[in-house]
């Protein structure tokens, strides 16, 4: 199984305030607006995604950095490796734009989010 770090994504009550403290402190630049519900970064190499909470996800939602996301060639095998060392599933999304993506939780209540790589 081969990963790759996809994204980091930080839940803030004001995403455009929080876009522009990392393109003004940080040298981030704006690679897309999401309509309605935030902004993508690259911070030199690592994409950021700055939302408020998202209504259509239903596992607890905190503000802040609130997950890590992965992508791996092999989300059945994953899952089934995850489920097999006790790791608790948060939530399995619909596939979106052909993906499917899960929530896990990792220790002391950290998230992780895997996506399935296309």
């Amino acid at each position: 199984m081969a990963y790759g770090v996809q994204h980091v994504h930080l839940k803030t009550r004001d995403p455009k305030q929080t876009m522009q403290f990392y393109v003004d402190n940080f040298g981030a630049t704006v690679k897309a607006e999401i309509p309605g519900r935030g902004f993508r970064l690259d911070l030199h190499g690592l994409q950021l995604n700055i939302t408020t909470l998202i209504a259509s996800q239903k596992h607890e939602q905190r503000y802040g950095i609130e997950h890590i996301a992965v992508d791996t060639d092999d989300y059945d095998g994953t899952l089934v490796r995850m489920r097999e060392n006790g790791v608790k599933i948060l939530e399995e999304m619909p596939p979106n734009n052909g993906r499917r993506v899960c929530f896990v939780e990792a220790p002391d209540g950290a998230q992780m989010e895997l996506i399935e790589r296309v």
